[in-house]
């Protein structure tokens, strides 16, 4: 591969930015604030480099993607497994913000991820609203647990918070569903994923905003990205088990929600996983099998801009698309 060009690595702290640049090995620092993130932009932006290089580090990144890609810049932001198992295998076990941002560097040269389209403003406030929500259901499940538990006094105050938490996640789904009505962007894949019964708002949103993939992969790509693809685990001899693995977490955790109540209301679905454990499969991998043709499924209606249609659920012939779904 050839290995010329400027490639960047920055560690990104909650106050600090730690930039690398190969193949010169410069290092520079920065502070993660808005002027620090302007005049980095700035600097990396009369480097011309082909790729620069970010590990997700719980929302700190955010700004600086943003400043970065503003200017036009080719940003990436990465798994932070992917790059310490690319440190493991150099041998490179110290670990220090510089060596970090090198590291990154490093593999934005040897390993080139893929430049992905990144969201705009409007997206980003729906990821941010839908984080959100999250974050309070989590809360109001952590209550509800703590109140079952808790003296009467304490379970009172408890019972309080649990009712403001409701209000306002109910809030937040209002706002949710407001803003993806009126987006043009938005509300055509909306209105289309729900013709599915058993896809409600909640999985529907998490399908546009998680999975953006969707239409423009097919339906091995499409199932690998969200984490539902079966990976061998052979050697010599032994046939391992497949299993999932990897993924998009919070896709997997909608559709899996969206299979469940699609098995219990919508017949071609549920006719399929039933079919699945009339073969003998244990139920956990005829849902694992369900969710798979499903999103499959909703490949093909945004690749062609159709609605539901249950023959996307009919197994055509004895092994057919059965045999695919296992």
């Amino acid at each position: 591969m050839d290995s010329t060009g400027v490639f960047v690595g920055v560690d990104v702290a909650k106050d600090e930015l730690e930039v690398a640049v190969l193949p010169t090995n410069e290092s520079f620092r920065y502070s993660n604030d808005a002027a620090g993130r302007r005049v980095l932009a700035s600097r990396l932006g009369e480097l011309k480099p082909e790729r620069i290089v970010l590990e997700a580090s719980g929302g700190y990144e955010t700004k600086l993607v943003v400043a970065l890609a503003d200017k036009g810049l080719p940003v990436c932001v990465v798994n932070p497994r992917c790059v310490r198992d690319f440190a493991k295998a150099k041998g490179l076990l110290a670990k220090t913000d510089r060596l970090d941002a090198m590291v990154l560097a490093d593999f934005a040269r040897s390993v080139r991820p893929p430049l992905r389209e990144l969201p705009d403003a409007e997206t980003r406030e729906l990821h941010s609203l839908l984080a959100r929500r999250h974050q309070l259901v989590e809360m109001r499940t952590a209550e509800h647990q703590r109140e079952a538990q808790a003296p009467p006094k304490v379970g009172r105050r408890i019972h309080a918070h649990v009712a403001w938490l409701d209000k306002e996640i109910e809030k937040i789904e209002d706002d949710l569903d407001n803003r993806i009505r009126k987006s043009p962007l938005y509300a055509d894949a909306d209105e289309r994923y729900r013709t599915i019964t058993g896809i409600g708002p909640q999985p529907a949103l998490v399908l546009m905003l998680k999975l953006p993939e969707l239409g423009k992969l097919d339906r091995k790509e499409i199932a690998a990205l969200a984490g539902l693809a079966p990976f061998n685990r052979d050697s010599g001899l032994l046939k391992g088990k497949r299993s999932i693995w990897g993924g998009r977490a919070s896709v997997r955790a909608a559709l899996y929600m969206a299979t469940l109540s699609a098995i219990r209301w919508n017949p071609p679905i549920r006719a399929f996983h039933e079919k699945l454990v009339a073969r003998g499969k244990i139920n956990k991998v005829a849902i694992t099998a369900t969710m798979r043709k499903l999103l499959t499924a909703l490949n093909a209606m945004a690749r062609d801009h159709t609605t539901w249609d249950p023959s996307l659920f009919v197994p055509r012939g004895s092994s057919g698309e059965l045999g695919k779904a296992l």
